[in-house]
């Protein structure tokens, strides 16, 4: 690990902050150089936000129920966030559709967690989605948050495979496992300035990175 300040991190939740939580051991535990600086959540009832505070860490709920209207809510959260000037911002369950003025405002140094192999299966209810195809894998991918939803240039992709007997619930329990290996270290490299987004490209140790790297999660049957 570098010897340099820990980048200062915003993670955004709507739930029970799961990956949230990931990322705060991760950097408690010195795996990666980076601080929570503030947990917020759109919703007044996230699960999320009690565990935060648990963990001893800055919260604020910015309710979208308590606005009239997107942009009035988005004009309070870009405040809060830049009240604290994190150098990364980190949707870890947070659904909630951003404009595009409030993505361009943050473009290049926001996160995205997605419980699918993108460009695969955008959007909702991934799993099952996934078991409804007869897919035989499934994943996550964490991605550069961009307008357009789910679709941003792709960092990190972890591979699940789908097991024979597979329910929605125990394929989402597997990703969710792997969700919380993948979104700490690109946070990480992010942090040890090993990644970055320039003119919409995806860099990583220097060079464009032309395809998402990936974790193979995969169980291998023995021979």
């Amino acid at each position: 690990m570098s010897g340099s300040a820990p980048l200062c991190l915003a993670v955004l939740i709507s739930g029970r902050g799961s990956n949230m939580v990931a990322i705060a051991q991760a950097c408690a535990a010195g795996h990666i150089n980076a601080s929570i600086a503030q947990v917020i959540s759109d919703q007044s009832a996230a699960l999320g936000i009690e565990t935060a505070q648990r963990l001893g860490l800055a919260t604020k709920i910015i309710a979208r129920a308590a606005f009239t209207d997107a942009a009035a809510f988005e004009e309070q959260l870009a405040r809060a966030l830049d009240e604290h000037s994190p150098g990364l911002i980190a949707c870890a369950g947070f659904m909630r559709i951003l404009s595009p003025s409030f993505v361009g405002r943050y473009a290049g140094w926001m996160l995205n967690i997605h419980p699918s192999l993108l460009p695969q299966y955008r959007g909702l209810h991934t799993h099952r989605r996934v078991l409804a195809a007869g897919d035989a894998e499934h994943g996550a991918s964490v991605h550069f948050v961009t307008p357009e939803l789910d679709a941003g240039p792709l960092v990190l992709q972890a591979r699940v495979a789908v097991q024979t007997g597979d329910t929605e619930q125990s394929l989402a329990a597997r990703v969710l496992a792997s969700e919380h290996i993948i979104y700490p270290k690109v946070i990480g490299w992010f942090a040890d300035g090993r990644l970055a987004l320039r003119n919409g490209q995806v860099w990583f140790d220097g060079a464009v990175l032309n395809a998402p790297l990936v974790e193979d999660m995969r169980v291998v049957a023995p021979h």
